[in-house]
């Protein structure tokens, strides 16, 4: 990585893993998600000096340029330097590459700004931010399209995780609104409850999502069923996905049964609950 100066860095930007609900808010009423974040997941970026913006991740190539003109713009800032990019997976998955990878160059090179100013230049971007830029992205009812919070939640819940990607990279289109309305599960999520209804109300949200947006033959309720899930989520415009179980109750063959049923990536995670 050429450079005119010496390396910063690094940080370290969180990522999310899917959505534990995503849909309208009535039948025209705003996109509106929960964002599902894990323990210990994250971007790592480091800067050089240099003239102009340029970001590099690494095997994934750069970042458009045009999409960093925009995130600078909104910031009101002149940013410069060259930044690498560590991602833990790769991008249009629906684990907040994109997003967590803005919130990085902005650390790097533009110094603090309030979580709002960088969910508006994260939109202006690309027309659609996760909440990453909030310290606890989990407890916001989140507007992605406008980059703003609609209103507090509670706590996500603790769980265990059997996680995986299934179905091909699907970067988010700032204009597609065809989600099916969730704004009951929602209200539910709301009051609360246990990670057994928590779980059950991203299910449905999941369930919901695939029958109107696909893909056809995902495996992953029939995986939840016969592995003793609590429940299962995904990435409601990616390909994430994960089984959702009580902290200490992952199936010893789980991982191997994901990987039979074509998902590729299989891993562990732990929500950051509480």
């Amino acid at each position: 990585m050429a450079a005119d100066g010496p390396a910063s860095g690094p940080v370290h930007l969180p990522c999310h893993f899917g959505e534990w609900l995503q849909g309208r808010l009535g039948a025209d009423g705003p996109l509106a998600l929960v964002t599902l974040t894990p323990k210990g997941v994250s971007v790592a970026a480091w800067r050089r000096l240099d003239r102009g913006l340029f970001c590099h991740t690494i095997g994934h190539g750069n970042l458009p340029p045009a999409v960093l003109a925009r995130f600078a713009h909104a910031l009101g800032r002149s940013l410069g330097g060259r930044v690498q990019l560590r991602l833990p997976y790769p991008p249009g998955l629906g684990t907040g590459m994109s997003t967590a990878g803005l919130l990085a160059i902005a650390r790097l090179t533009a110094g603090a700004q309030s979580p709002l100013a960088l969910a508006r230049a994260c939109v202006a971007a690309e027309g659609a931010s996760d909440p990453l830029m909030f310290r606890n992205p989990g407890r916001l009812l989140w507007a992605p399209r406008l980059g703003r919070e609609l209103a507090a939640l509670p706590p996500q819940p603790r769980a265990h995780l059997l996680a995986g990607f299934w179905g091909p990279p699907r970067p988010t289109q700032a204009a597609d609104q065809n989600y099916d309305d969730v704004s009951d599960l929602v209200a539910r999520w709301q009051a609360g409850g246990p990670l057994a209804t928590r779980a059950a109300l991203a299910s449905e949200s999941a369930r919901r999502c695939i029958a109107r947006r696909g893909p056809l033959g995902d495996p992953t309720e029939s995986l939840a069923r016969d592995l003793g899930a609590l429940g299962w989520t995904i990435s409601h415009s990616g390909a994430a996905r994960a089984l959702i179980f009580a902290p200490g109750h992952l199936p010893p063959h789980g991982i191997s049964a994901l990987r039979e049923a074509g998902l590729r990536g299989v891993h562990q995670l732990v929500t950051c609950g509480g």
